[in-house]
């Protein structure tokens, strides 16, 4: 992407630091390096990175509550996550924490690179969202409200609905795409920036997940629907506010 770029790289293993942060210098990066949660905080305090690969299995915190700690705290700094699990039960916690994407132990540094230039490219393609005193941004369907500054979802009645930030960005996708059919590797490009590889159901379990968020029907949904052997539609006008 450029020098511009920072990437801090979380992990316990200085060998992986040590390859990653040369080999990601080489490709135009600037890269900060922390072994911990404790050094990625301090990292924080010292630049704000543009993008951090963080490590699932960390003494101490692991990587599923730090990434769940950054997204509590409103920072929406893109998050790559690697891990040696091979269960999609982890994979899956992660990108529910908020993670944009994750990468799965040993790999090759050529593909964590496209990963990262895939979700910071991501990453700037949306929208900007509000800050300071500009209104705050809604989106308002079928009853429902997103509000896109404070990440909430508003029933009918009011009442607050907790998403993750998994769910935050795939909602926010087919609100910004209504009535209009998006298969899986469409939503994975625009909610993570890459492509579905083939047997990852993360998609369907986040859709699933919104679905009862949204008190939908199972077999019958009326706001995402299921277009068979072709993807899923948000059947709703949206209004923005």
């Amino acid at each position: 992407m450029g020098e511009t770029d920072h990437i801090l790289v979380v992990d316990d293993d200085a060998e992986i630091r040590s390859l990653l942060g040369t080999y990601l210098r080489k490709n135009g990066f600037r890269v900060s390096v922390a072994a911990n949660g404790r050094e990625m905080r301090t990292a924080l305090e010292t630049a704000a990175p543009d993008l951090i690969v963080l490590d699932l299995m960390l003494p101490g915190e692991d990587g599923l509550a730090l990434c769940r700690d950054l997204r509590s705290r409103s920072d929406d700094v893109p998050i790559i996550m690697l891990t040696a699990r091979g269960e999609d039960v982890d994979r899956i916690l992660g990108l529910e924490m908020g993670a944009d994407d994750y990468l799965p132990k040993p790999f090759n540094p050529r593909e964590l690179l496209a990963r990262i230039n895939g979700v910071l490219r991501r990453a700037r393609s949306l929208p900007p969202q509000p800050r300071g005193d500009v209104p705050a941004g809604m989106l308002r369907f079928a009853g429902w409200t997103l509000d896109t500054v404070a990440r909430e979802l508003l029933s009918p009645d009011g009442v607050v609905v907790p998403l993750s930030g998994g769910e935050y960005r795939l909602l926010r996708v087919f609100l910004e795409h209504p009535n209009r059919i998006l298969n899986r590797d469409q939503l994975m490009d625009l909610t993570r920036g890459r492509e579905a590889a083939p047997f990852d159901r993360s998609i369907d379990v986040q859709i699933s997940r919104l679905r009862t968020a949204l008190g939908e029907d199972a077999r019958n949904p009326q706001i995402l629907k299921t277009v068979r052997n072709e993807g899923y539609i948000l059947a709703a006008p949206v209004e923005r506010a």
